[in-house]
C-alpha cells in the first residue's frame, strides 16, 4: 500500500460486470478532476488469442483439461505483483494493452487478439486503476493484494455469472450454448482456487442476487435485470461506514449483518458513488499530504 502513489483494483470473472463497475468510477475521477492510470486485467494474460488456443490445445493432449485463463499457468502473476509494487514504489512500471477486437487494433496497426509492446507509466498520474481477473490475487508465490490500497469484488452468484457469461460470448463472439459450457466447465477447477479466493481479501465486496428463476442458466432467455435483482453490499472493516446515512439514500435497503447493506439491484451505481466517492478522496488527500511532506 501506497500513500503516494494508490491503487483501486477491481476484481471479477469474466461477465460479472467488472467493466461496468469501472464506467462509475470514470465518472468520479472525471468528477474529480483525477489523473489515472488505467490497467486492464487482460494485458496480463501470459499468452494471445492464438497462443492461448494453441496452449489448451496442448495442455489438454498432456491430459490437463483445466487449463484457463482463471490460473497461474495463463497469467503473468509475478509481473502484475511487480507493476502494483513498482507504481506503489514510483508512481511507474510496466503495462501493455490487450487488442480485444478489430476497432481497439486499428489504432495500433496489428491483428487483434495480441499485446502491443511494454511501456513505462507516464510520469504524473495521481493513481493507477486495475479491472479484471485478479486484483487481489494471493497464492504461495506471489501476493498481489497487499500492493492495493482499495480493493473491491464484483461477484454475481454463480447461474447469474453464467447466464451473463453465455449471454455476452453467444451474441459478440459467436459462441454455441454448449462451447460456453465446455469453457466453464473447463474453468471451474481456476475458478474455485484462484477466483473464489480472492474475495476474502477484497475490501467491498458487491453481489449482485436475481429475484427471478435462474435455476438453469442455460436455458434463461435473457439476463434478469437490474430491477429484477438485489445487491448485497459486503464491507471488510464495517469501522468508518456510516449506515445510517447509507440506508436513508439507499431506498429499499436494509442490513442483513452488522457489516452487509441489501439493496435493490437498481441502486448499484448510486451505492458505488456513495460509498466509493469519500474513500477516492481520502486516497486523493493522503496522496496530497504525502507531497507535502516531501
Amino acid at each position: 500500500m501506497s500513500r503516494l502513489h494508490p491503487i483501486i483494483s477491481i476484481t471479477g470473472s469474466s461477465g460479472a460486470g467488472t467493466t461496468s463497475v469501472m464506467r462509475t468510477f470514470e465518472q468520479i475521477f472525471r468528477r474529480e478532476e483525477i489523473n489515472v492510470v488505467y490497467v486492464e486485467g487482460d494485458s496480463f494474460h501470459r499468452y494471445d488469442r492464438a497462443g492461448m488456443k494453441a496452449a489448451i490445445a496442448q495442455a489438454a493432449e498432456q491430459g490437463n483439461n483445466a487449463f484457463s485463463h482463471f490460473g497461474p499457468d495463463g497469467n503473468l502473476f509475478e509481473e502484475l505483483q511487480g507493476l502494483f509494487q513498482s507504481y506503489g514504489d514510483t508512481g511507474s512500471g510496466k503495462v501493455r494493452k490487450y487488442l480485444h477486437d478489430e476497432d481497439e487494433a486499428a489504432a495500433y496497426d496489428q491483428p487483434p487478439g495480441t499485446f502491443t509492446p511494454w511501456e513505462a507509466i507516464p510520469d504524473g498520474s495521481d493513481m493507477l486503476f486495475y479491472e479484471g481477473l485478479h486484483g487481489a490475487i494471493v497464492t504461495d508465490e506471489v501476493d498481489v493484494a497487499r500492493y492495493a490500497d482499495l480493493r473491491i469484488g464484483v461477484v454475481p452468484v454463480i447461474n447469474l455469472e453464467w447466464i451473463q457469461k453465455l449471454h455476452r460470448d453467444r451474441a459478440s463472439r459467436g459462441y454455441t450454448s454448449e462451447a460456453v459450457a465446455d469453457t466453464i466447465l473447463r474453468r471451474m477447477p481456476d475458478y474455485v482456487n484462484y477466483m473464489c479466493t480472492q474475495f476474502s481479501h477484497t475490501d467491498v465486496n458487491f453481489q449482485r442476487v436475481p429475484v427471478v428463476d435462474t435455476s438453469n442458466p442455460f436455458i434463461a432467455r435473457a439476463i434478469p435485470t437490474a430491477d429484477e435483482s438485489m445487491l448485497i453490499i459486503r464491507f471488510r472493516d464495517p469501522h468508518g461506514i456510516d449506515f445510517p446515512y447509507l440506508l436513508s439514500m439507499l431506498h429499499g435497503s436494509f442490513m442483513s449483518r452488522p457489516n452487509t447493506i441489501v439493496c435493490p439491484g437498481g441502486k448499484m451505481d448510486l451505492a458505488m458513488q456513495l460509498i466509493f466517492t469519500p474513500m477516492v478522496l481520502r486516497l486523493l488527500e493522503r496522496r496530497k499530504a504525502a507531497l507535502a511532506e516531501g
